[in-house]
């Protein structure tokens, strides 16, 4: 009785893989997004009528493309497992909100340029990044913290040496840290904070190159170092999952080797007995 479920169960399962099938859906997802970047363009509005129509055809699409996907399970709910699966289907469920003729036309608009994040979930390398990216958010928390307590010191001392160079800038240890963050972007900070500050205080120089060694030199270094490691292990995990690359074969090799130990073993254990 589930024969007839099976075979279409399959055939849907061959198709969310298949890789024509794949690259149609972030054709797709690429027209998507071009259509809401032309809306933009006051030339367009006498498209507007055709835009609509494609933008119509286009969240029909990904209305089919969801449903094969979730056909394509053995069990609805093992669909929902996966947190890509979840986010592609609020997406797809949220730009069906007929909204367009009502005063909320913006949030319309809103939900339709969320499409675009689609892609992350259809390509595995976008996929690791940002699963490496949210994964080295706790430990950069830390790095965070301690950039947080250098700056802290530092706005505090140039609030004291500097208040008399110029109020707007070190004023208080408020206006020292943003300071600060203009000097940490590099963003005009010579001519801007430096030079004035000199002109006062001539071995300034070191207080100003001693943060930004600190804080460009060090810090970012293992916000980067942080972010580097989990994307090797988020890259190993990928490559465990599809079976390909380095890692797969080094686990692979390790299974061998363990069925080969075990056989050793078992085979030991048989001449012992054989000769007893």
């Amino acid at each position: 009785m589930n024969q007839p479920f099976d075979t279409w169960q399959a055939r849907f399962e061959r198709l969310r893989s298949n890789k024509i099938f794949e690259t149609c859906v972030i054709a797709i997802i690429i027209i998507s997004a071009l259509l809401v970047g032309a809306k933009t363009y006051e030339e367009t509005s006498r498209f507007e009528q055709v835009m609509r129509v494609f933008d119509m055809a286009v969240t029909a699409f990904f209305l089919v493309e969801i449903l094969i996907r979730m056909a394509a399970e053995k069990r609805l709910r093992d669909f929902f497992k996966k947190g890509w699966n979840i986010f592609d289907f609020l997406i797809v469920t949220a730009s069906m909100i007929p909204l367009e003729d009502s005063e909320m036309v913006l949030l319309a608009r809103l939900l339709r340029i969320f499409r675009v994040l689609r892609l992350v979930s259809m390509i595995p390398e976008l996929r690791m990044l940002v699963s490496a990216l949210f994964k080295s958010i706790p430990r950069m928390g830390y790095v965070a913290l301690l950039m947080f307590i250098i700056f802290y010191i530092y706005a505090a001392i140039g609030s004291f040496l500097f208040h008399d160079v110029d109020e707007s800038l070190w004023g208080n240890i408020s206006l020292a840290m943003l300071t600060l963050f203009q000097v940490a972007t590099f963003e005009s900070w010579a001519t801007a904070v430096l030079y004035p500050t000199m002109e006062h205080y001539g071995y300034s120089w070191i207080y100003f190159l001693s943060f930004i060694f600190l804080n460009a030199f060090i810090f970012l270094n293992m916000m980067i170092g942080i972010v580097l490691d989990v994307m090797q292990k988020e890259n190993t995990l990928m490559e465990l999952e599809s079976g390909e690359g380095e890692a797969a074969e080094l686990h692979g090799l390790r299974s061998d080797v363990r069925e080969l130990r075990d056989q050793l073993t078992r085979m030991e254990a048989l001449l012992q007995e054989r000769d007893r």
